[in-house]
């Protein structure tokens, strides 16, 4: 159960602009935004902030959804696995590979472009964060400095959804835990924070 209950959205009318573009993209409105517009300027920032990161630059909004995935996973979040895998999906990224995505590094699936991004963010959603040189160094050999310094946003994006919603203990909506339960089960994937097993994604 959430611990902060998430504010109707007939009672932000300021944020309604913005509830549409997001539900236009997502097919649905997060329950986390509901929960954040107690704080309006806050939504209005965020909301700003992530359609830059994943609805602008150079990389494929696939990827990135897929790098989202990661790192969530990485951190333990499973809110923010079901929602990523979702979008991954709505994103043209086949249900086989959303699956295979828990062994990247050996998937056949994967481009070594997109392995390196995805290792960026498996150790990057680590405590304390892993990333080390090498990984770096292979992530410059595939992207340029700004398609870097995407794949490192898309991370940092989700490093406060990570911690954003587990904390809040936000309740999941019914279109990604669908999707999740159905396509990431066989991999340990359950909703709740209190439900936790553990999901390993590529090891080194």
């Amino acid at each position: 159960m959430t611990h902060i209950t998430p504010k109707q959205r007939k009672e932000s009318p300021e944020l309604e602009p913005m509830f549409e573009m997001v539900e236009a993209s997502m097919g649905f409105l997060p329950t986390s935004m509901l929960t954040m517009s107690h704080w309006p300027e806050l939504t209005q920032a965020f909301g700003g902030l992530g359609a830059t990161i994943l609805g602008g630059g150079e990389l494929d909004a696939g990827l990135k959804q897929m790098i989202a995935f990661v790192v969530s996973n990485a951190a333990g979040c499973r809110y923010c696995q079901a929602h990523t895998a979702n979008s991954a999906q709505k994103n043209d990224v086949s249900a086989e590979k959303i699956q295979a995505v828990f062994e990247f590094e050996s998937s056949e699936l994967f481009s070594e472009k997109e392995k390196a991004a995805l290792r960026v963010a498996l150790h990057a959603g680590m405590v304390p964060n892993a990333v080390e040189a090498e990984h770096m160094n292979e992530l410059s050999k595939h992207f340029s400095e700004k398609q870097a310094v995407e794949v490192v946003a898309v991370i940092s994006l989700f490093g406060f959804l990570n911690r954003w919603n587990d904390t809040m203990a936000t309740t999941l909506e019914s279109s990604p835990k669908s999707f999740a339960s159905q396509q990431l089960a066989s991999h340990g994937w359950v909703v709740g924070k209190h439900e936790y097993r553990e999901c390993k994604v590529g090891a080194d």
